[in-house]
């Protein structure tokens, strides 16, 4: 605050007297040490404060020069003469004979002239900057583990279920997730076993606690027990001098999916397997353990049980994890859950994309009649880059890949009339498009299971495939 040269006739001398008998009581209610000298070093004042932090008494500084004091060895360093010299504020650490460390902070007060006057230090316990920094670490951990979890949680369904398989994989799952058992899926690779762990952890007890999700298969084999297990402070060359929290601290009273299990190097597996048994898990470089309460849930497309035959696997880890074990069925085996997974994943990305793109009936055919080897996954990424590279707003089967195609059970049927061309000698092309279009409706119908379905998958309306199949002269069942 700076006043003008007149302010000083002005001040009553109620607040001059005021200033002067209790400015130094002022000083005293500070949380900071407080230490006031005058351009030439001399202790003008200190607080009680400071003499608490340091261990040094008023009475054996005031009216004592800065200097003297440092070659007395009272403390090993002031700032009076930077901050003079320089006109700028400064900080640095300071030594007390009494072998306390401070941390110094020291500013210019200047006169009329705006030549230095005073230098007012604040003087603040190292120690207590570096709890406040530990707990400023810790809270960046909580931190982190919360943003880790929050990017983690997605959408955990694709739709609500509709084939009896899917409906039982969910039934299945629900009932497992009231208990605290571990849980082992198995499934081919893309099947949505991360899907189905989220599932699970979201009907649980523990739902509103976090979720963390490990790929084994992406963690250096040298790291993998730090990220899981964490670390002591200074447990190893270039760690952090706080220590680190592992993910399954991270994952305390909430769940961890171990996602690719099979993948784990042998040693882990032991340590893992100490966790199942005992709850209990040790930090890199530590001495003592830490009980922790978190749900394994874990999965594989791997045979864990010829992994143990071949010596891959710890067998107590194997039937540790065999207390609730799920099969997903692959995409191919979801009957008409796999025209709704289609719609999702259309609408998704039209969305992202600001985009109306939909699938022609024949395309859409030729993905129904397709396995899918890489499921859900494979699935998704062909609709996202159909949605991105599609030059119109309608997908044509000349837009699939040329594989899918190719082993696609419609693909098969036209095949098949290409082959057996012979036997349309006398039909134009009109009449064996027909006979085309009716074995794929016919396809579709034994598909779905009726032609509602079958029309609702080819985007037509139930009646015309009904108009269709009977001026073929095919007796179906119109319900």
């Amino acid at each position: 605050m700076k006043y003008d040269e007149a302010y000083p006739k002005r001040i009553s001398q109620k607040y001059k007297y005021v200033i002067s008998n209790y400015l130094c009581q002022v000083f005293d209610t500070m949380s900071d040490g407080l230490y006031i000298s005058d351009k030439d070093g001399e202790t003008l004042a200190v607080n009680t404060m400071y003499e608490n932090l340091t261990g040094l008494e008023s009475r054996d500084l005031l009216g004592r020069n800065v200097k003297d004091l440092v070659s007395e060895g009272v403390f090993d360093v002031v700032l009076n003469s930077e901050v003079v010299e320089t006109k700028k504020s400064s900080t640095t650490v300071q030594v007390t004979g009494k072998g306390r460390k401070v941390v110094l902070t020291a500013h210019p007060i200047f006169d009329y002239d705006e030549d230095v006057e005073l230098v007012v230090t604040y003087v603040r316990d190292i120690a207590l900057i570096s709890q406040l920094k530990d707990q400023v670490a810790a809270q960046r951990q909580l931190i982190d583990k919360y943003q880790h979890g929050i990017n983690q949680k997605s959408e955990t369904l694709y739709l609500a279920p509709q084939s009896k398989v899917m409906k039982d994989l969910f039934a299945q799952v629900h009932r497992v997730a009231t208990t605290d058992a571990t849980a082992l899926y198995l499934g081919e690779t893309g099947v949505g076993k991360d899907v189905m762990a989220r599932e699970m952890h979201d009907n649980s007890g523990r739902k509103n606690n976090s979720f963390f999700k490990v790929d084994c298969t992406c963690i250096p084999e040298n790291l993998i027990e730090s990220e899981l297990f964490g670390y002591a402070p200074g447990a190893f060359s270039g760690a952090d001098s706080k220590g680190k929290l592992g993910l399954f601290e991270m994952a305390d009273k909430g769940t961890l999916f171990l996602d690719e299990i099979g993948e784990l190097p042998m040693p882990m597996q032991g340590k893992l397997l100490r966790v199942l048994q005992d709850g209990e898990i040790q930090r890199v470089g530590a001495t003592k353990t830490r009980k922790i309460d978190v749900r394994v849930i874990a999965a594989t497309n791997r045979n864990l049980e010829e992994e143990v035959k071949n010596g891959n696997f710890r067998s107590d880890l194997f039937y540790r994890l065999q207390v609730a074990v799920i099969n997903i069925p692959p995409l191919r085996d979801r009957g008409e859950d796999l025209h709704a997974i289609i719609r999702f994943f259309l609408k998704q990305f039209n969305t992202r994309y600001k985009r109306q793109v939909r699938l022609s009936a024949y395309a859409e055919e030729v993905m129904l009649n397709y396995r899918w080897p890489g499921n859900i996954r494979e699935l998704e990424n062909l609709i996202h880059s159909l949605v991105v590279t599609c030059d119109n707003n309608l997908i044509q089967i000349e837009n699939l890949p040329t594989a899918m195609i190719e082993k696609s059970a419609v693909s098969k049927v036209s095949h098949g009339l290409e082959l057996n061309m012979d036997g349309y000698g006398g039909k134009d092309l009109k009449e064996i498009m027909a006979e085309f279009e009716t074995q794929v409706l016919l396809n579709a119908v034994k598909i779905h299971g009726s032609i509602p379905k079958a029309a609702k998958a080819l985007n037509v309306n139930r009646t015309t495939v009904f108009r269709k199949l009977k001026k073929a002269g095919v007796e179906v069942d119109g319900k």
